[in-house]
This record gives structure tokens, C-alpha cells and sequence, in this order.
């Protein structure tokens, strides 16, 4: 068995110099490979390149395809060449990537031990002389087979010895290792021999432990970590050294495609829009001189204003947050004027009633064909003040939204298609084309009624105030472990920039006539937003370059 053993070893021992050789000559023939097609490199460089390797003796051709020597650092450049495509070594490269053999060179009058390598340009083959000192090298030591041997004997002798004694620990620590592989770790301390193998083994049980601990302690922290990041109200986007996505929250994707003109489909697109040029340079000039930098500045796109501010770590990672700091302003401008919009909204309708209830009372002589048309405005307008007061119902209730609106199970898809069945007149009339992107069985976590009330108020608008022969399309554009991002445009007539920022303010009117005329009661965007934010999600507006008007906006799944 002993004798197997050796001979087994001796053979190895001889391969493993034969692929340390192979090993060696197979770097070369890369490494000269990737320098040709980096540097498209002529028999010049090719000639210095080589000098610089440490073999002096080594011998590197290059062929191409049709079996032309390119370059051979063993001949001059004017010595001309036998195609060399039937050499042993190119035969075999032809069919299995790389080949080798040991013969006589024509070109040299020398011994050479070749190994060729197939490139999709060509053939680099490299070579050393087959001369005493590389057979001697090929050769297996057999001062390494007779040490070995020896070794071999002692340890299989102490390993006898040595077994019985710690048999007890092995066993104990082997049980431990399965149970640790099923997560099933026994409840009470395993005991172990007091000897060194015993130590060792309750060493490595209390490191484990160890481990598992941090483990858990880390999860726990990165979760808390990720919670945080979806639930705070700037936008915050990590990356990595090449601007690729690592880790980026709802609000990020947000307001990174409130800053473009374009929608983004991925958040590391955001480094293509001319406003972030500064922010491109900051980053580029970091990363170049291994920096850790902070960089700050303010942009103003549809009427909002968002300061950026981006740091580079020493990883070559960094981070880039987004803050709307106008939306206080704006909530507290709407609290100003909430009281004084409800009361001239309300006004309207109720003086209308009056006056045309006045007339019918003081005319008791009017004509019948009249007192109809005063009693028709009568309620229409009635009706009108019914619906701004449902209107104001329900925004009341969202702010109360986790107490009077039950969550469910609630397939999106459905919801939409049963606000296009039942807007299906008005769409015809209007000659409205509709591009329901959104794919089936979109399901979240949350309220049917809010849900529908999000996507009728969104299309109520577009048919009211978008004109006829309208485009519509609604996209749910992305979706990630914990929200959906939708888009819902049109090409409509759109508003002014800076009407922007406050569309989704209660009672705030583009044309406040034109508004009125039409029957709208202010309060269908702002419905829009406190359904959105009730099911966390987000919604912002901008304007389409092409003409028209985009929400865009985020639904949390659960």
C-alpha cells in the first residue's frame, strides 16, 4: 500500500512540475495575447515586451490565423518563416484551445519544450530549451517522495496513538458541527474532556456562538437600517465607484424623476440629466484622488426646490440625498388658506340657490317654463355643493385615515379596469385614447375605495381639462421589495410651471372661472395625495416636454 502511495505521489510530483511549467508559460501566452490587443502591438514593442520577462532563455511566436509567423523572438525580423499552422503544438491548439510538444526547432537548430495557446486572432506560443537543467526541473524530487514517505509513517503512527484518546471529543464536536448545520443547537452546554482537543472544541462551540450572535445582532441592525432608509422623507440613494445602484428608497426614485425630463426606469439614471453636472464632476474628482467629501447644492425644477447633497466615502462608494425643502412652505400657506377657500367655495353654490329660490318665491305669477330653469340650476347647484361636501368628507376622514379605512387584500389592476368601465361614456365622448399599461394581478396591502378614488380622480381630471381626442396612458414603470411606482400621463394642454407645486393643494384652481364652469370642486388632487400618502406611498406632478401633464407617484405593497 505504502509503495501505491509513493508511486501515486512520484507521478504527481512529476505532473505538478509539469503544470507549474504549463502554468508558467500559459501566463505568458496571455499576458503577450492581451498586451497585442491592447496596444496593437507591432514586431517592435512585441520584442521589447518579451525582454522584460525574467526567463532570458524564453522564446515566444506569434501566428495568426493562416499560420504566418507575426513575430518570433528567437529569429530577426527580415528572416522569413515557414507557415507553422501543421506544427505539432498549432494542430492541437486548433481543436482543444492549447497545445504542446517537445521537438527540435527548424528556425533555431534547438530542443524546445512548446505550449501554444488558440486566440480568436491567432496562435502565441511559448517556449523554453529542452536542455538538462529543464529535464532536471521536470523531474520529480525524490528527496519530497522519501520525506513524505517518512511523514506519512509518523503521522499515521501518532494518529493511532492519538485517536483513542480523543475519540470522545471528536464524536461530541462532530454531533455539535450537524446539529450546527440545522440551525438545531441543544439548549444545555455540551461537555467536553478536559484535555487540549477538549479545549479546543469548547473554544470553537463559544465562538460559533459568538458568531451567531453578531450575526443576528447585524441582521437586526440592518433591517433597522433599510427601515429607515424607506421610511425617512428625503430621498437617499447609495452607489457604488461606477454610478451603478446599490441601495436607493421610494422618495430618491421619486424626486429623481421629478428632476428629469425623462422617466427613469432605474435610479442610477439620474446622473445623465444636465442638472446633476456639478454633482457628476464633485463625484469623478473624489473618486480620482481617494477623497472623503461632502458636496451640497440646490436645484429648482417644476416649481420646487430641492437641495442635493452628496458624500464620498473611502470605499469609493458614496451617497446622494434629495430634500423637497418647499413642500413646508406650501403646507403652510395651504393651512392659511384652507378656512377662507372653504368658505368662498361654499358661498357660490348657496348664493346660486338662493337667488333662484328668491325669484320662484317672489314671482308666484312666474312663468311655469322658467320656474322649471330656475328649479333645474337650483340643483345642479345643490348638486355641486353635495359633491364639495363628500369632497371635504372624505379628506376629513383621511386625516383619520388608520381609524375609518379598513386595509385588505386589493388587486390594482381590477381596480383600475372598473374606473375605465365606469368612465367609459365620458372616454368615448371625449374620443379618448387609453394606454393601460399596468400589468395584471398588481396586488397591495390596503384600501379599494382610496385606491379607486386615486385613479377616478386622476382620470376625471385628464377628461376634464385635457381637452378632446386625448392620450392617456398609465404605466406602473417599476417595483422593488416594498413599493410600486406608477406614472399616469396625458398630452393635454398641461399647466404652467409654476402652478406646479401646488396642484394638490385643497381648492387651488389653474383658471379658477374655467374651473368652476366645469363643475370641478378644487378638491380631486388633493383627494389623490391623501390617498397616496395614506398607503405610503408619494405623488408628485411635472410637466411632459411633448405637451401635457404626468403624475407620478408610489403605492407600498404592504
Amino acid at each position: 500500500m505504502l509503495g501505491i502511495i509513493c508511486f501515486f505521489q512520484y507521478q504527481r510530483e512529476k505532473e505538478f512540475r509539469t503544470e507549474q511549467l504549463d502554468s508558467q508559460l500559459t501566463t505568458y501566452n496571455f499576458t503577450i495575447n492581451k498586451f497585442i490587443e491592447e496596444k496593437k502591438a507591432n514586431w517592435e514593442l512585441l520584442e521589447d515586451y518579451v525582454r522584460l520577462f525574467p526567463d532570458t532563455s524564453l522564446r515566444v511566436t506569434v501566428i495568426d490565423t493562416a499560420g504566418v509567423v507575426v513575430f518570433d523572438s528567437s529569429v530577426k525580423k527580415e528572416v522569413h518563416l515557414a507557415n507553422h499552422l501543421n506544427r505539432p503544438e498549432i494542430v492541437m491548439a486548433r481543436t482543444s484551445e492549447n497545445g504542446k510538444a517537445i521537438r527540435h526547432s527548424f528556425s533555431t537548430g534547438i530542443d524546445y519544450y512548446y505550449l501554444a495557446h488558440r486566440f480568436q486572432n491567432g496562435y502565441v506560443r511559448s517556449a523554453l530549451p529542452y536542455n538538462v537543467n529543464l529535464v532536471s526541473m521536470l523531474k520529480a524530487n525524490m528527496l519530497f517522495l522519501n520525506f513524505m514517505a517518512f511523514l506519512f509513517i509518523m503521522s499515521v503512527l501518532a494518529l493511532f496513538l492519538i485517536s483513542k484518546k480523543f475519540t470522545q471529543s471528536i464524536d461530541r464536536l462532530r454531533v455539535f458541527t450537524q446539529k450546527a448545520e440545522k440551525e438545531e443547537l441543544p439548549d444545555t452546554e455540551i461537555e467536553f474532556p478536559n484535555d487540549e482537543l477538549g479545549e479546543i472544541s469548547k473554544n470553537i462551540v463559544k465562538l460559533y456562538k459568538l458568531q451567531l450572535k453578531t450575526k443576528e445582532e447585524v441582521k437586526k441592525e440592518r433591517e433597522k437600517l433599510i427601515t429607515h432608509l424607506q421610511i425617512s422623507q428625503e430621498g437617499l440613494g447609495i452607489f457604488s465607484s461606477d454610478k451603478k445602484e446599490i441601495l436607493s428608497n421610494s422618495h430618491f426614485v421619486q424626486y429623481s424623476n421629478i428632476l428629469s425630463d425623462q422617466q427613469f426606469d432605474s435610479p442610477d439614471q439620474i446622473f445623465s440629466i444636465p442638472e446633476f453636472n456639478e454633482i457628476n464632476q464633485f463625484i469623478d474628482h473624489s473618486l480620482l484622488f481617494n477623497e472623503l467629501n461632502i458636496k451640497k447644492i440646490t436645484i429648482e425644477k417644476g416649481g420646487r426646490i430641492f437641495s442635493v447633497q452628496c458624500v464620498v466615502f473611502q470605499d469609493k462608494t458614496f451617497e446622494i440625498s434629495i430634500n423637497d425643502i418647499s413642500v413646508q412652505e406650501h403646507e403652510n400657506e395651504l393651512k392659511r388658506n384652507l378656512t377662507q377657500n372653504i368658505s368662498h367655495e361654499l358661498r357660490t353654490p348657496v348664493s346660486s340657490i338662493l337667488g333662484f329660490m328668491e325669484s320662484i318665491l317672489e314671482n308666484p305669477d312666474l312663468d311655469p317654463q322658467r320656474q322649471k330653469f330656475f328649479i333645474e340650476r337650483s340643483f345642479q347647484q345643490a348638486q355641486r355643493l353635495s359633491s364639495l361636501l363628500q369632497d371635504i368628507s372624505m379628506l376629513n376622514k383621511m386625516d383619520e385615515a388608520k381609524r375609518l379605512f379598513d386595509k385588505e387584500p386589493c388587486n390594482l389592476s381590477e381596480v383600475i379596469l372598473d374606473v375605465l368601465n365606469d368612465l367609459h361614456l365620458e372616454i368615448e365622448q371625449k374620443e379618448c385614447n387609453l394606454i393601460n399599461k399596468v400589468k395584471a394581478n398588481i396586488k397591495i396591502q390596503g384600501n379599494r375605495s382610496l385606491i379607486y378614488s386615486i385613479f377616478r380622480n386622476l382620470m376625471d381630471n385628464a377628461l376634464t381639462y385635457g381637452g378632446d381626442k386625448l392620450i392617456v396612458e398609465i404605466n406602473c414603470y417599476r417595483e422593488d421589495e416594498l413599493f410600486y411606482y406608477f406614472s399616469f400621463t396625458d398630452n393635454g394642454i398641461g399647466v404652467g410651471e409654476e402652478h406646479l407645486s401646488r396642484l394638490f393643494e385643497r381648492f387651488y384652481r389653474v383658471d379658477k372661472g374655467r374651473s368652476r364652469k366645469m363643475g370641478g370642486t378644487g378638491l380631486g388632487l388633493a383627494i389623490v395625495k391623501n390617498a397616496i400618502l395614506y398607503h405610503n406611498g408619494n405623488i408628485s406632478a411635472k410637466k411632459v416636454p411633448t405637451g401635457g401633464l404626468s403624475f407620478i407617484f408610489s403605492l407600498r405593497k404592504n
